[in-house]
């Protein structure tokens, strides 16, 4: 579906690694290549490009404290302009070479759904992606929606960032809260303020469910974690033909003299567009995209050709499919078992 975008994507499953990273240290591995121009090193290994206190004079940071601290004032003040000298902050961009990140979370969806882990549903452009890198077998789900997906964008356990339930189910006390936090930053806070351009499509369960206003606050809602742009829909499930949809906090109604509208489609359409206009204004500027359809929850509702697609497809039965795919999965070595595990 994204085939077009200009991305260098990252398995869900590989992006714990990732998550981890960032969530410990609060850096960016540069990926500069040995045969690059790199930009001049200063004394504690950051990128500087530009003459600084120049408009156009940039940096990298070591990731110790975001945000980062100032520089020092570069410039000279005397009691007229021309005695003066002006200085601009630099402005924070990623290592030379930092990858463009998609991030897929889907919903509801067991590990053995897709082709690239064994499933039955194909998933040729996660194949390639997966052949190139790495699957990894042991992400940590939490069995829950909310939960789930605050470990994810946190790289925390979710009782440490108050998702002990999922939002519609919060309580008043730490851990059960639905609040991530100041104290929590997320990958997209984490990079954003690395330099990245960092988006959300689809599905928002992390939001305290009464804060869904369009009066606000938005200190909870993915521009308060991070995210500049926002593209999708508050709460656990949504109408996939006429979606509680926000563009950023602004309520929007797409579908309306749409017939054939459906939000997967039109989800896709906007984080290609969005992604393909990054590119267009700032090519050196990489993104990160967290992408996470709903179509995989109820109320399941695919349009017609992608049901005729699959007809007759599951008639075996369900013990019948869970034997192949397990067979897939022990072929790909994508499962873990204990030793002397028996694995028949």
């Amino acid at each position: 579906m994204l085939k077009n975008a200009r991305f260098l994507g990252l398995l869900l499953v590989a992006l714990g690694a990732v998550l981890g990273y960032v969530s410990a240290t609060g850096k960016i591995p540069s990926l500069q290549g040995a045969d690059e121009k790199k930009p001049a090193p200063t004394s504690n290994g950051q990128q500087v490009t530009g003459a600084p206190g120049s408009p156009g004079a940039t940096t990298t940071i070591d990731g110790k404290y975001l945000p980062p601290p100032p520089a020092k004032f570069g410039g000279v003040i005397n009691l007229s302009a021309k005695d003066s000298k002006p200085f601009w902050q630099p402005q924070v961009v990623p290592p030379k070479g930092a990858p463009n990140v998609l991030l897929i979370m889907t919903d509801d969806q067991g590990y053995g759904v897709s082709g690239t882990f064994g499933g039955i549903i194909p998933t040729p452009h996660m194949d390639r992606i997966a052949k190139m890198g790495l699957r990894y077998t042991q992400f940590h789900s939490t069995a829950l929606c909310s939960p789930t997906r605050a470990a994810l964008i946190t790289g925390r356990n979710h009782h440490s960032c108050g998702f002990g339930i999922i939002s519609e189910q919060s309580t008043g006390f730490p851990g059960y809260n639905s609040v991530i936090g100041v104290e929590n930053a997320t990958v997209g806070e984490i990079l954003k303020q690395n330099g990245y351009a960092t988006s959300w499509f689809g599905k928002n369960h992390n939001t305290p469910s009464y804060q869904y206003s369009a009066a606000g606050p938005f200190d909870q809602w993915p521009s308060g974690m991070g995210f500049d742009y926002f593209y999708g829909f508050m709460g656990g499930e949504t109408d996939q033909w006429t979606p509680y949809l926000f563009q950023n906090h602004t309520q929007v109604t797409p579908w309306i003299g749409k017939q054939d509208y459906n939000l997967i489609t039109d989800m896709a359409d906007n984080a290609i567009d969005h992604m393909r206009r990054l590119n267009a204004a700032a090519p050196d500027k990489p993104f990160f995209v967290y992408y996470v359809p709903g179509g995989t929850h109820s109320p399941h509702q695919p349009k017609k050709e992608w049901i005729e697609k699959f007809k007759g497809k599951f008639d075996m039965g369900w013990n019948v499919l869970r034997e192949q795919i397990f067979a897939n999965q022990k072929k790909l070595g994508v499962l873990w078992f204990l030793p002397n595990q028996d694995v028949a």
